[in-house]
């Protein structure tokens, strides 16, 4: 099936046939709070609605896996595009190879990359979604079950090869995890972490995914809302312990602090375009060269309408310098402050 048609500029996804939008809906936090890496509570009318709204503003892409809320996530995106005709949906993807257990939800998934087990978590996550064939399928983590990269590698470009997958990719993978994967089989994605404040696949993935073609789409670009222009320290003092972000060292003490500072220097650059602060951190991620996409969550239609600005945001040389800037100013994160520059960091 063909991506829903869209007014918003479109990347071509590496060598894929798929041109997706610069944003796309991720839906880690509609999986809801009962399970180890949890947002807090979440009700699913929001989640649905959120999906809709994205899709009504014309994104064209989803991002979800298995492992979020234990399937539940999987299943709220079958039913946010239930009513939806097969010819205007928006693309799925989807991940595999974290498997939970399922007499103790608030246990760590484990990281399994056996070919039998990703054989059984496509079936469900098929089934969960209501699709006979996933757009982009990605291994979530490396495996620590002792299984080779070779062999889910392998699982996975056979999912691919019998049409079950539409393309394959990695997530959460290094520069040396990617060479050996790809002189097995092209990588169609990489899926890693990137913000102003996580900074480092800037300084070796990106790049080599652009010297391989390789469609790249960053998660957490607003480092999971602290980059948003709507945290605050009693914010994060005031998470739920069900929400896994209260106990992430990035929401406290002095980390916290500089994260804080980073986030209200861009209040300066979202106003001379017209937009939010958490456009412009987004957008500074899209403004990457090898970055097709990126990644952005949303709990309701309003947090949408917060971000979907950075579609359509470009930042130019003056801006990514004032940026630059503000990262070394603030001290956040790690890694390079610009591309191609060395990195900065605590």
């Amino acid at each position: 099936m063909d991506a829903v048609t869209t007014a918003l500029p479109t990347r071509r996804l590496g060598r894929t046939d798929m041109h997706i939008t610069r944003v796309g809906f991720g839906a880690w936090a509609i999986g809801g709070a009962d399970w180890a890496v949890g947002w807090g509570a979440q009700d699913d009318r929001d989640s649905m609605a959120a999906i809709r709204h994205a899709i009504a503003r014309g994104i064209n892409w989803i991002d979800t896996a298995a492992v979020y809320g234990l399937g539940h996530s999987e299943e709220l995106v079958r039913e946010a595009l239930a009513g939806i005709p097969l010819s205007e949906r928006p693309y799925v993807f989807t991940k595999c190879g974290l498997v939970w257990d399922e007499k103790n939800r608030m246990a760590s998934p484990r990281q399994v990359g056996a070919p039998a087990s990703i054989r059984r978590e496509i079936d469900a996550s098929l089934a969960r979604l209501g699709v006979e064939r996933i757009d982009l399928y990605q291994m979530h983590w490396p495996a620590e079950d002792g299984t080779a990269l070779g062999e889910y590698w392998g699982a996975l470009l056979d999912l691919k090869r019998e049409g079950k997958v539409r393309a394959v990719g990695l997530s959460n993978h290094n520069v040396a995890q990617l060479e050996e994967a790809e002189a097995l089989g092209h990588v169609d994605t990489l899926q890693p972490p990137f913000s102003m404040i996580r900074r480092s696949v800037g300084a070796a993935e990106v790049p080599w995914c652009l010297a391989h073609e390789t469609g790249v789409i960053v998660y957490s670009p607003m480092q999971s809302g602290l980059l948003s222009g709507n945290f605050s320290i009693e914010r994060a003092r005031a998470l739920p312990k069900n929400d896994w972000r209260s106990r992430n060292v990035e929401f406290t003490g002095e980390k916290l602090v500089r994260n804080l500072k980073l986030a209200a220097a861009l209040k300066p650059i979202a106003d001379r375009h017209h937009t939010t602060v958490a456009s412009v951190a987004v957008a500074w991620t899209l403004a990457w060269p090898g970055v097709t996409g990126a990644i952005v969550g949303a709990r309701g239609s309003l947090q949408v309408d917060g971000w979907i600005g950075a579609a359509t945001t470009e930042l130019g040389p003056e801006d990514l310098d004032e940026i630059a800037a503000a990262i070394k100013a603030s001290g956040a994160g790690t890694g390079p402050a610009e591309f191609g520059r060395e990195e900065v960091g605590q």
